[in-house]
């Protein structure tokens, strides 16, 4: 750790107790739990929120969360204390597999795809080039979701930092789907107004059924149940697949596993499923 990290943490400390408060708020609204490991990482995290409200410590700012006027204010934490790492085409062989394999058996118009944790929006944007290229335009549509309003904001502006971040994307994407930036935002580029209008991004938490979302041919729910333990696990997708019809496709990481689980689905390939 840093130097200047270190002594950061030591100037505001979090104690036990607080932690262990912001531990089950975050678990009770998210239905993620925090490690006590994570005990730095949320003081690092929430301390400018001490700052801008001008509390002397972290017992004081949770007693303040407690409190029902502090519904904004606990929307905040969990957008600050949600982990949102992706990049353009992570784990690339769904996408080609949904482009070769499976686009061309979905007679059904407009083909709908749900990306449940869309995160800062790379993974549905991605879904939408893929769309784009096999399905063609104006007959498709991706709803993605995410419980942080703070990285579906910058989702919907579809604009991205290009380093580190499309070593994945297929050949002529780049070209095909998207505005390099000049000037002051070289290095930068924007997901292409068509593109952006035929991606919707809406507010969803995955502890909830989907209620008023229609039904989708495909759900992409990837890198975000390794959060869960097999409880929630159980929920989570039983709650997503309502808005699945029979022989719907289901789309998990590589990292993650329904083995475990009791639910409607056959696996097909790693980490591909269809609804029995």
């Amino acid at each position: 750790m840093p130097a200047t990290a270190m002594s950061e943490d030591l100037y505001t400390p979090i104690s036990t107790r607080a932690f262990r408060h912001i531990q089950e708020m975050f678990r009770t609204e998210s239905g993620i739990s925090l490690s006590p490991a994570k005990q730095a990482l949320v003081a690092s995290r929430l301390r400018k929120r001490l700052e801008h409200h001008q509390f002397e410590d972290f017992d004081d700012y949770c007693a303040f969360l407690k409190s029902p006027e502090a519904d904004g204010e606990r929307r905040i934490v969990i957008d600050l204390l949600t982990t949102n790492e992706t990049y353009f085409f992570r784990e690339p062989d769904h996408f080609r597999h949904l482009g070769e394999k499976v686009l061309p058996t979905l007679t059904t118009r407009p083909l709908r795809v749900w990306c449940a944790a869309s995160s800062s929006g790379e993974e549905p944007y991605s879904l939408a080039m893929t769309m784009a290229d096999k399905s063609g335009t104006g007959n498709w549509e991706v709803v993605a979701t995410d419980l942080s309003t703070r990285v579906l904001a910058h989702a919907r502006r579809g604009v991205y930092d290009m380093q580190g971040r499309l070593q994945h994307m297929p050949d002529g994407y780049l070209k095909r789907f998207c505005l390099k930036g000049t000037g002051e935002y070289a290095g930068f580029m924007q997901i292409s107004r068509l593109l952006r209008e035929q991606t919707s991004f809406v507010e969803h938490n995955l502890l909830n059924r989907p209620v008023g979302f229609g039904q989708f041919d495909v759900i992409f729910m990837r890198n975000v149940l390794i959060y869960f333990d097999n409880e929630m696990k159980q929920k989570i997708v039983a709650n997503a697949l309502e808005a699945l019809p029979i022989g719907g496709w289901f789309y998990t990481s590589h990292s993650e596993s329904l083995n475990s689980l009791n639910l409607p689905l056959q696996q097909v390939a790693p980490s591909i499923y269809r609804k029995k």
